[in-house]
């Protein structure tokens, strides 16, 4: 019954946490697009967010704000799944930990910052068997002219990539993926469990805490997880935009050849390029992530 039990929250967890990310992309996309281009254009395209706006909607119209959208939709919505599946699935087992050491309060379920930054991480490494690819793909076509496309849509592009380059090529970017998931989801469900943890200690139910309070401490932790992993998450990006092969442009012949070499020729600088919309894309698209994780949870319950 226990394990009956069990199986039934995870998938719970997994219904909500796609709801959190199919909110997710539709609040964040936007801004993604910009961010990207800034991070893999060649230094001096763009002054700044507003020139590289402004380029996007002038030469390839509003519409271009949602290019690559289909594959994050689906794609971010399976990865917040898993984060939070994961998530939720090691907290209960640091849960039972504290019960059974008489610690984490009188249901064990007050984990220390610990139990929280490893919970976190373990569920961004889950999410980057997933992440990985999808961001891969989406990134390619968030850089493609629009009239001069080399993949009609995101079908299109794994069936080329996998065609030309197999799996390794899908997974292009993967160490780098994987240190920025690490490191961003420890920190990001850290922040945001604490703050909760703080407005529960008030003798608020989960459950009862304001939907206002959801979107606060979810633009909190966005920011939490952006102070840790924007120089990775840049770094990724250039891996993701780079050629395969030298036959097709590669420039950099690993992670770490893909840092220094970045650090060699554009400067400290280049690691935090696109860093402002990021920060204006942070509070909504992960306020909106935990409001819709949490209100999906709230009515699965009921079910």
């Amino acid at each position: 019954m226990a394990e009956k039990n069990s199986s039934v929250k995870t998938m719970k967890d997994l219904v909500a946490g796609t709801a959190g990310g199919i909110m997710q992309v539709l609040v964040g996309q936007p801004f993604d697009i910009v961010k990207v281009r800034m991070q893999t254009a060649p230094q001096g395209t763009y002054s700044g967010m507003i020139h590289c706006a402004g380029g996007i909607l002038k030469n390839e119209g509003p519409l271009a704000f949602y290019k690559g959208t289909v594959s994050p939709l689906m794609g971010i919505g399976a990865c917040v799944s898993i984060q939070f599946g994961a998530l939720e699935y090691t907290k209960r087992v640091f849960t039972q930990m504290n019960i059974r050491v008489g610690k984490g309060g009188a249901d064990g379920k007050e984990l220390s910052a610990g139990q929280l930054v490893v919970a976190g991480s373990l569920a961004g490494i889950a999410n980057s068997v997933v992440s990985g690819p999808v961001e891969h793909i989406r990134i390619r076509l968030q850089i493609q002219a629009t009239d001069n496309k080399i993949y009609s849509g995101p079908g299109d592009a794994v069936r080329k990539i996998m065609k030309q380059h197999g799996i390794a090529g899908l997974y292009k970017g993967q160490v780098a993926t994987l240190a920025r998931e690490a490191v961003g989801y420890g920190a990001y469900f850290w922040a945001y469990e604490k703050l909760m943890q703080r407005e529960l200690r008030n003798g608020v139910k989960r459950e009862d805490v304001s939907p206002f309070k959801a979107v606060l401490f979810g633009a909190a932790a966005g920011y939490a997880l952006w102070a840790w992993i924007y120089p990775i998450d840049m770094i990724k990006s250039r891996m993701q935009t780079d050629g395969f092969s030298a036959a097709d442009g590669r420039k950099y012949k690993s992670t770490l050849d893909c840092v220094r070499t970045v650090w060699r020729t554009e400067g400290i600088s280049a690691f935090t390029r696109g860093l402002g919309p990021t920060l204006i894309r942070s509070p909504f698209a992960n306020g909106a992530t935990f409001l819709g994780y949490e209100l999906a949870s709230r009515a699965l319950e009921h079910l």
